[in-house]
Formats: structure tokens, C-alpha cells, sequence
């Protein structure tokens, strides 16, 4: 074998190597991947029950409603869609109505979502990323331009 062939082999072989730990990695990751979805995402792409996902929108006015203990059922919206919510625990404490925020969990079958984490935004001049982005491209949601007091 001459030297060429030797050096492509090993590059060959490297490559290979690099290629199937990539794949693995991905397999392995595939099953904690949460994708973000708005209401309307959850509707048009009809997202299979069972599967997670982070729902992230405005939580709608009059929509809150408090069980037994810790269980709370309230719905998100965005420009086009509302999609109900269950969560069973304490909420943040800057959880209302008219507020972004974000939830992950899955949809049962009966198309409501079944919530283990609720997220709100921490100030009144944030909101999620992805749920000021995915609101602004539907024209539902503006930035307060006003800015912050400082102090009391």
C-alpha cells in the first residue's frame, strides 16, 4: 500500500467513525428534543397525542380556573387558534391573564394539554423568544414600547 492509499484509507475510516457517533448522538437525543409550537401550530400540523412538545402563547382572559389543590385549567391563544391547558402545580408567580408564556407537556386525546411545566415571563417587558417571534409573524402581538420605572 502506498502512502496515498493509506492516508485515504485512515481519512476514510475517521469519517466513518465521526459519522456513526453523529448518529448516535442523534438517536439518543431524538426521544428529549421538545419542539416549540403556538395554537395554531398545534392545529394545523395536528399533532399526535401522546407527544411532547412546548406550547407557548398568551393565556386568554376569563380563561383561568382553579380546581382542587394545585390544579388549574386555563387556555393559551395566539392570533388564530386556542388550545385548552391542564397543570397540576404551583404556577409562577407572575402567571395571569394576558400573559406570554410557555408550557411543556403533551396532548391527551381529547386535545386538551396536558402541562408538567408552565413558564411565564419574568418582567413585563419579556416574552419568550419564540412566542414574541411566532405572535409578531401573525400580527397579534406588540412590544410595549414604554419603557420600564425604575424603582417604586
Amino acid at each position: 500500500m502506498t502512502r496515498k492509499q493509506r492516508r485515504a484509507s485512515l481519512i476514510g475510516v475517521v469519517v466513518s467513525v465521526v459519522a456513526v457517533a453523529v448518529g448516535l448522538v442523534l438517536i439518543a437525543m431524538q426521544s428529549e428534543i421538545v419542539f416549540f409550537r403556538t395554537p395554531s401550530d398545534v392545529v394545523t400540523l395536528k399533532l399526535e397525542p401522546g407527544k411532547r412538545f412546548r406550547l407557548g402563547g398568551l393565556v386568554a382572559q376569563s380563561s383561568v380556573k382553579r380546581g382542587e389543590g394545585a390544579k388549574v385549567i386555563f387556555a393559551v391563544k395566539d392570533a388564530g387558534q386556542t388550545i385548552k391547558v391542564f397543570y397540576d402545580g404551583i404556577l409562577p408567580d407572575l402567571f395571569r391573564e394576558g400573559q406570554g408564556i410557555v408550557a411543556e407537556g403533551k396532548l391527551d386525546g381529547a386535545g386538551v394539554f396536558q402541562a408538567d411545566t408552565v413558564l411565564a415571563k419574568h418582567d413585563e417587558n419579556y416574552m419568550p423568544p419564540q412566542v414574541a417571534k411566532a405572535l409578531k409573524e401573525q400580527g397579534y402581538w406588540k412590544k410595549n414600547k414604554k419603557k420600564p420605572e425604575i424603582g417604586g
